[in-house]
């Protein structure tokens, strides 16, 4: 395999880090051509020393001045601000695109990598469930991959390498169930953010836990694993499964299923994105069956975890249903982190705001955008009733 340049967009959150230590464990497979940031300049700074890109953005325009300072001698290039970001990501020195930036905030800058007809390791799960319509047509007008790094779609993609997709009858998406299975309603009132961010086996950034903790993170994949792979809301399925050592599974119309499995480490899916398609040695802890005599599997809970079943109905629902719940959970997550409202409030504050914000059956671009600001208005409306 030729070395390949890679762009992380996002590279100071978990999975931008920990893309690093991929790069790191294979450097003649690998090298860093850009890392962004929003707003954490001193870890940026510090991943800009260790790696050498030939550019470094930083979102938040206020701390320009402080990264260039540092890198600019260092003969690295400094941008800022987010057409700064959508405008480097096309840049054609640029061999595969991570898309790691958390939230609404991805989907331009990985538009901007596909119009390229740069190849998308795509990270990012709100970019497809905002406008995924959009987001695959450019992929399949350009003819460049996406290659999911999600553990589940990963799972998915690698269960289907040499199989149709007409014949795929059902994706089963396995989920942990996050750190409040099995509980009720009258527990999750008293929940914390402290207590919410304690993922059971993954370890993962804030707002991705926080989601784990909702399922409202399941019903986003939901809606990525429609777009990737081009099914309908009745071929996608969720099952709880504690132990998150199957990814997820595939069943095909002779009622045979592939299920991918391992230990519960991102490092992986990370990097069968980056070397796909060879699949690459690592030192990564291996999975044991004796260490796990017991694989187990129930059905979620959708009337107390009510995000999912929210979820489930923007997937059937389709137009801009899903960028406007997606805009409001942004929303609602980011208060909750903040104790601002409470674990149950965040629901309320979603499924208000999707009955508020005017229904789109076929949105253009602009109007996906329209949308997410209008539903990012309101929830914020209503978040400040609350509080």
């Amino acid at each position: 395999m030729s070395k390949k340049r890679i762009g992380i967009f996002g590279s100071t959150g978990s999975i931008g880090r920990q893309a690093l230590e991929v790069i790191e464990a294979h450097p003649a497979l690998f090298e860093v051509e850009v890392l962004t940031a929003q707003s954490n300049d001193a870890l940026l700074i510090e991943q800009a020393l260790k790696h050498r890109p030939n550019a470094v953005v930083i979102g938040d325009e206020t701390k320009y001045a402080a990264v260039k300072d540092v890198l600019f001698d260092q003969g690295i290039k400094v941008f800022a601000g987010p057409s700064a970001m959508v405008e480097v990501a096309a840049w054609d020195s640029i061999d595969l695109f991570l898309s790691a930036i958390v939230g609404f905030a991805g989907l331009a800058p990985t538009l901007s990598a596909l119009e390229q007809g740069t190849p998308v390791a795509l990270a990012n799960k709100e970019t497809l469930v905002v406008a995924g319509d959009i987001v695959m047509a450019t992929a399949r007008k350009k003819n460049v991959p996406i290659i999911p790094v999600d553990s589940e779609h990963s799972a998915i993609f690698q269960c289907l390498q040499g199989e149709p997709l007409s014949k795929v009858e059902k994706v089963i998406l396995t989920a942990s169930g996050g750190p409040f299975l099995g509980k009720k309603t009258n527990f999750l009132i008293n929940v914390k953010k402290d207590h919410a961010l304690q993922h059971p086996n993954w370890s993962m950034g804030a707002k991705i836990s926080i989601d784990s903790a909702t399922l409202m993170n399941k019903g986003l994949e939901m809606i990525e694993a429609k777009w990737l792979f081009g099914l309908h809301a009745d071929q996608i399925e969720v099952i709880i499964h504690p132990q998150s050592i199957i990814h997820s599974m595939v069943q095909f119309a002779d009622g045979s299923i592939k299920a991918q499995m391992g230990l519960p480490d991102m490092k992986l899916p990370i990097q069968y994105a980056m070397g796909y398609p060879d699949r690459l040695v690592n030192e990564f802890p291996r999975f044991s069956f004796k260490n796990y005599p017991s694989l187990t599997f129930e059905q979620p809970d959708v009337k107390t975890f009510r995000n999912l079943a929210i979820a489930m109905e923007a997937l059937r629902k389709g137009g801009n249903a899903a960028c406007v719940m997606n805009a409001a959970n942004e929303e609602v997550v980011n208060a909750f982190l903040k104790n601002r409202i409470g674990f149950l409030q965040m629901t309320e504050v979603i499924e208000e705001t999707m009955a508020k914000v005017p229904f789109v059956e076929k949105p253009t671009l602009q109007q996906y955008y329209q949308a997410d600001t209008a539903a990012r208005d309101h929830a914020a409306e209503l978040i400040h009733s609350l509080t």
